[in-house]
């Protein structure tokens, strides 16, 4: 009998063990709605600004599209673009916000917010021109760089994961370090960072399984009523 009862415990902590090492948790990781200064080819940064009247109706229809998509808990950036889109899609699930975390605000442009790329193309040709085609090589003035949000955002991250284990976590947040913490999650450096495209409120969706990051689902706005940001519409 003995010997029944320890083979017994002995599958039991099998089972267990095998249940515990199939838990996924899944993160629905979303860019913010449109703003003016998305409009207007401005950076914003840490800079708060709001969603204009499309970013509203973008937000809307994401909150929309998800509304039939199981979601445990909301996390935001405090930045209000980001802040507002999740909570639209909170609201459609009669959830509240859990927690806003700084560690997920924009990259922080430095003496480059509120500035119009246009301006800063002519007006800094050399330091522009590296911005756009190397810029895991530029760190701004009086700002960070790539890795540094890269950091930061992989922290919020970890954090986030470790607090919710096997839940499905929204994260509200920002293109630059969205794009950044896909290249972290890749496994490829941060000169990738420009083949990453992050629109605005595209849904990436995240898998953590036995300790190992799988993206499943990247950029996607078919909630917005087209495959891709470009993309032209059937005759």
């Amino acid at each position: 009998m003995k010997k029944f009862l320890l083979a017994i415990v002995s599958v039991l902590l099998l089972l267990s063990s095998m249940a515990a090492a199939e838990e996924v948790t899944t993160v629905i990781l979303v860019r913010h709605g449109e703003t003016d200064y998305n409009r207007q080819g401005r950076y914003q940064g840490f800079l708060d600004i709001p969603l204009n009247e499309n970013g509203l109706e973008q937000a809307r229809m994401l909150a929309e599209s998800l509304k039939d998509t199981h979601i445990d808990v909301f996390i935001a950036s405090p930045l209000q673009r980001a802040y507002i889109t999740t909570k639209m899609v909170a609201d459609m699930h009669g959830k509240p916000i859990a927690y806003t975390d700084a560690r997920l605000k924009e990259i922080n442009y430095g003496d480059w917010a509120g500035a119009y790329k246009a301006d800063l193309a002519e007006d800094y040709p050399k330091q522009y021109k590296k911005w756009i085609e190397k810029p895991w090589k530029v760190t701004m003035s009086n700002g960070e760089g790539l890795k540094d949000i890269q950091r930061r955002y992989r922290e919020a991250l970890d954090d986030a994961v470790e607090r919710y284990p096997g839940k499905v976590i929204f994260i509200g947040a920002h293109s630059v370090g969205n794009a950044a913490l896909l290249c972290e999650l890749f496994d490829v450096g941060l000169d990738h960072y420009n083949s990453i495209r992050q629109d605005n409120t595209c849904v990436n969706v995240l898998e953590l399984r036995d300790g190992k990051w799988r993206v499943v689902l990247m950029n996607s706005v078919t909630h917005l009523g087209y495959l891709y940001k470009g993309a032209r519409r059937a005759a």
